[in-house]
């Protein structure tokens, strides 16, 4: 299960690379601007929270012998960025 929760980090780690990486296009003329509305920087920055809280969170709940409730919260960002990329 530990691997698995690496994965999921992983693609926590990719899915915030990506985020970081195409701000610039969003909010802005370049990869450091965020000029955009307050709302959707709000938005974007809670995304990118979540990025990086959910997989330390899943190594914490590991730590207290929850490995699959771990995992789980590891994987909600990249499976509501799929959700949200449906829609």
């Amino acid at each position: 299960m530990l691997v698995l929760l690496i994965l999921a980090s992983l693609a926590d780690a990719a899915l915030a690379l990506l985020l970081i990486a195409v701000s610039g296009f969003f909010f802005g003329s370049g990869p450091e601007g965020m000029h955009g509305e307050l709302s959707a920087v709000a938005i974007w920055t809670a995304g990118l929270i979540a990025c990086i809280a959910a997989p330390v969170a899943g190594f914490v709940l590991r730590r207290f012998g929850r490995v699959g409730l771990g995992f789980a919260v590891a994987c909600i960002p990249p499976i509501a960025a799929t959700f949200m990329a449906t829609l």
